[in-house]
C-alpha cells in the first residue's frame, strides 16, 4: 500500500493505494464514481455509488501544486475496460478546512462512451452511523433556508444481526431539477456526529438543478457523494468520442471539529477565498429597493421622487428602481418584455430624470432586469432565432408566458450584451437586480442527440461565462442574484454576484428565521434583507424588521416616506447602527447559538463572530416565554452592549460561570443587536 498525504496546517487528507486502487483512509470507496450505457453498477440500486468505473479505475499517478494561496492534489485514474481517465482535482484555501473538487474525464478508447453519471466528490469515514445526524435545507418561494435535522439511521438503518450486513441501496438523496438551482433544496447538505463533534457541510456548486448529494453508509462508517447531473434523476447524458472530455460541476466539502457551526464557519471562510473579488464585499452600502411592500412594481415618476428622498435622508447609498420600469401604465407586461426600454407613460420626463434624481441625492441609481427571458409578445421572439431560446424536439420551450434564452447562442448573448451596456455605460446605472421568474422543465436541446439536461448544464456555464463578461467590462457594476427571491441560492452565481435575495417574503415574522438562516447558505455581506417597516407598525414591529437585515445586507423599502417621525426615527437609527459596524461583516463567521433556526421557533439567535467580537441578534416572536438563555461556549470575560434599538424594556444578563447570555423582550414580536466585545479589546 503507497499513502499519499496531502494539506496544510488546518487539513490534512490521506489517500492509500492499494493493488492499484486508490481511496481515502477509512473508506473503501473510490474516488470517482461513474456510470455509462453500457457499464452500469457492480451493486444494483438508485444510489451514485458502487459503479462498475469506479471499481475499476487504476491509479496512474498524482502531483501537487501550489496557486495563490490554494494547495491543489492532482489525481490521475484510468479504467482500461472503458477506455475512460479520469483526473480529479482537489483544491483547498490556505488555512481554511475545505476541499474544492471537480473530475475531469476523457474517452481515451476506441468507441463512443454514452455517459450517465460522474460524480464530483466521493469520500467516506465520515462519522459513526449510530451518533450521526444528516442535515439539509428545504428551501421554498417565501420560506427559504428551512434545514431539518434526522438521525442518519432513519434512512440507513443497522441491519446488521447474525449475518453481517455490508450493502444498503438507500441513503439520504437530496436532488435539485429545472432551472432554479434552490427551487425545494438548497444545494447544500451536511452529516454531524454528535457523539464526536465532527461535522461536515458541503454544497454543489451548480447555478441550475442538475444535481445530487447522498449520504449513506459504507464500510461502517458515514459516506458522501456529491453529483452535476445524472441520468437518474436529470436525464442527464453526454456522449463522448474517442478523445472528448466532460468536466464535472464543482463542490466543496467543508470539515469542523466542534459542531456544525464550525463547519458552517470554514465554508464561509472558503466562500470569501472563491469567488470573484469587487469593492461591494468590503463597503457594503446600504441599498434602497422600490418593491418590496412598497411600490410592488408600480413605479411612476411621481411615486419615486418621495421616496428618492426619504431613502436619501435615512442614509441609503444605493437606489434600486425594480419591476415596471419599462412597462406602460395599464400595460399587461409580464408576457411582452425583452426590450428593456424605460417606459414613457410611467416617466412623463423620462426615467433619466429620475435617476439623476437619485445621484443628485447621492446615491447610485440601480434597476430590476430578468435578462434570461423574452415575452411570447415580445417583438424579440420573432426576430431572434430559434435556436437562441431553449428548445425541446425542435419545439421552442414556453413557460408562463415567456421563452427561456439559451445563453450559448451568440445572438441570445449580444442581446443581453446590449442591453447591458446600454443601461450601465449610456444610463449611468450602477446596480443591476438579475431576477428569474420561470421555470422551463429539463432543459434544451440544441442538437437532436443532446439531451436536455445537458443542454441545460451548457446554458448555466455560458450564463456564468455571461457575467464574468459582463463584470470584466463594467468592474464597479453591482450585480444582485434573484429569483423569485431565494430560488437560485447558489456558490456558483455567487462567485460572481455581489448580493444574494434571500426571499419575496412580505411578512416580517416570517422572515425572521430566513434572515437568521441566511448565513449558512450565503457570506453575511452578501445576504440582501429586506427592511420594509410600514406606517400602521408598531415601534417593536420597525424595530424588528430593521434589526432582521443588520447582520447581512440591509435592503431598505416599505413607505418610509409615510413614517412617523418616531419610527422614521428608528430607520435612521438603524442605518447608523450599520454604518458603525459593517466593516466587521466581511471577516465574521456565523454561529447559531439555539441551533439552526426553525420555522415556527418563538425565539432565534444569529451571532456573528470576528476575534474579538461578536454581534448577536436575538428575534421573539408570539408563543414563548419572555426570556432566553442562549449559549456561547466561545466566550468568557466579556462586555455586553446593546447596539439596537436603543430605547425599550430590554435586559441581558452575562453569566460568565457558564457563558451564557439571558436575553428579556417583554413583548412579541422584537428583536435586539447586541455587541459582545473582549475584555481588552477595542470592540
Amino acid at each position: 500500500m503507497t499513502t499519499i498525504r496531502w494539506g496544510h496546517d488546518a487539513l490534512t487528507w490521506e489517500l492509500h493505494v492499494t493493488e492499484g486502487r486508490v481511496h481515502h483512509a477509512g473508506s473503501s470507496l473510490p474516488l470517482v464514481e461513474a456510470t455509462a450505457a453500457n457499464h452500469g453498477r457492480t451493486w444494483s440500486s438508485n444510489l451514485l455509488v458502487d459503479t462498475a468505473i469506479g471499481s475499476r479505475l487504476r491509479y496512474r499517478g498524482h502531483r501537487t501544486l501550489s496557486e495563490q494561496d490554494w494547495h491543489l492534489l492532482v489525481v490521475e485514474l484510468h479504467d482500461e475496460q472503458s477506455g475512460l481517465a479520469a483526473e480529479l482535482t482537489y483544491r483547498s484555501p490556505d488555512g481554511v478546512p475545505v476541499v474544492r473538487s471537480e473530475v475531469l474525464v476523457r474517452n481515451e478508447g476506441s468507441a463512443p462512451l454514452r455517459l450517465e453519471s460522474v460524480t464530483s466528490l466521493v469520500t467516506g469515514g465520515l462519522g459513526d452511523p449510530t451518533t450521526s445526524d444528516v442535515l439539509r435545507a428545504e428551501n421554498d418561494w417565501l420560506a427559504e433556508c428551512r434545514w431539518r435535522r434526522e438521525p442518519l439511521r432513519v434512512r440507513v438503518p443497522d441491519r446488521n444481526g447474525r449475518h453481517p450486513d455490508f450493502r444498503h441501496k438507500g441513503a439520504h438523496i437530496v436532488a435539485g431539477q429545472g432551472v432554479w438551482s434552490s427551487c425545494g433544496h438548497l444545494p447544500m447538505g451536511g452529516l454531524t456526529d454528535h457523539a464526536t463533534g465532527r461535522a461536515w457541510v458541503w454544497q454543489v456548486e451548480h447555478n441550475g438543478g442538475g444535481w445530487r448529494w447522498e449520504c449513506g453508509e459504507q464500510d461502517g462508517a458515514g459516506y458522501v457523494a456529491l453529483s452535476g447531473p445524472q441520468d437518474h434523476d436529470h436525464g442527464w447524458h453526454r456522449v463522448l468520442v474517442p478523445g472528448a472530455e466532460f468536466r464535472t460541476v464543482p463542490v466543496a466539502l467543508a470539515c469542523g471539529t466542534d459542531g456544525p457551526d464550525d463547519a458552517f464557519a470554514a465554508l464561509t471562510r472558503y466562500r470569501r477565498a472563491s469567488r470573484r473579488p469587487h469593492p461591494d464585499h468590503e463597503h457594503l452600502p446600504v441599498v434602497f429597493n422600490d418593491y418590496m411592500n412598497c411600490l410592488m412594481g408600480d413605479p411612476t415618476t411621481a411615486k419615486l421622487l418621495p421616496l428618492v428622498d426619504a431613502a436619501a435622508e435615512a442614509g441609503a447609498e444605493y437606489f434600486v428602481i425594480d419591476a415596471g420600469w419599462y412597462a406602460e401604465e395599464a400595460e399587461s407586461w409580464w408576457d411582452s418584455v425583452g426590450a428593456w426600454e424605460a417606459s414613457r407613460t410611467r416617466f412623463p420626463g423620462g426615467l433619466r430624470e429620475v435617476l439623476d434624481r437619485i445621484r443628485d441625492r447621492g446615491m447610485v441609481p440601480g434597476l430590476w432586469l430578468e435578462p434570461e427571458v423574452i415575452g411570447v409578445r415580445s417583438p424579440l421572439a420573432r426576430t431572434l432565432p430559434d435556436e437562441a431560446f431553449f428548445r425541446r424536439a425542435g419545439v421552442r420551450v414556453s413557460d408562463s408566458g415567456r421563452h427561456h434564452l439559451d445563453l450559448r447562442h451568440p445572438a441570445a448573448r449580444a442581446h443581453l450584451d446590449a442591453v447591458v451596456d446600454r443601461l450601465v455605460g449610456q444610463w449611468g446605472v450602477g446596480y443591476l437586480k438579475l431576477d428569474h421568474n420561470i421555470n422551463p422543465g429539463s432543459g434544451t436541446s440544441a442538437e437532436p442527440a443532446e439531451s436536455p439536461a445537458d443542454g441545460l448544464l451548457g446554458h448555466n456555464r455560458a450564463h456564468l461565462d455571461w457575467l464574468d463578461g459582463v463584470l470584466d467590462r463594467h468592474p464597479h457594476l453591482v450585480l444582485e442574484n434573484c429569483a423569485s427571491g431565494g430560488m437560485r441560492m447558489d456558490h456558483a452565481l455567487l462567485s460572481r454576484t455581489q448580493l444574494q435575495s434571500t426571499s419575496d417574503q412580505q411578512n416580517l415574522d416570517r422572515y425572521a428565521p430566513i434572515a437568521a438562516a441566511a448565513p449558512a447558505a450565503v457570506t453575511p455581506e452578501q445576504g440582501a434583507v429586506w427592511a420594509y417597516p410600514q406606517p400602521e407598525d408598531t415601534l417593536d414591529e420597525v424595530a424588528f424588521t430593521m434589526a432582521s437585515a443588520l447582520l447581512g445586507r440591509i435592503h431598505l423599502s416599505g413607505k418610509i416616506a409615510d413614517l412617523a417621525p418616531d419610527a422614521r426615527a428608528l430607520v435612521h437609527e438603524a442605518l447608523a447602527v450599520y454604518r458603525e459596524i459593517r466593516a466587521d461583516l466581511p471577516v465574521a463567521v456565523p454561529s447559531w447559538p439555539l441551533g439552526l433556526p426553525g420555522w415556527d421557533d418563538p425565539w432565534l439567535a444569529l451571532a456573528l463572530s470576528t476575534p474579538s467580537t461578536t454581534y448577536l441578534t436575538v428575534w421573539r416572536r408570539p408563543g414563548g416565554p419572555d426570556a432566553v438563555t442562549l449559549p456561547l461556549p466561545r466566550l468568557s470575560d466579556v462586555d455586553v452592549e446593546r447596539l439596537y434599538p436603543a430605547g425599550g424594556a430590554v435586559e441581558a444578563r452575562w453569566e460568565p460561570d457558564t457563558a451564557e447570555l439571558v436575553v428579556t423582550l417583554p413583548s412579541a414580536p422584537s428583536a435586539v443587536l447586541y455587541r459582545l466585545s473582549n475584555r481588552g479589546s477595542d470592540g
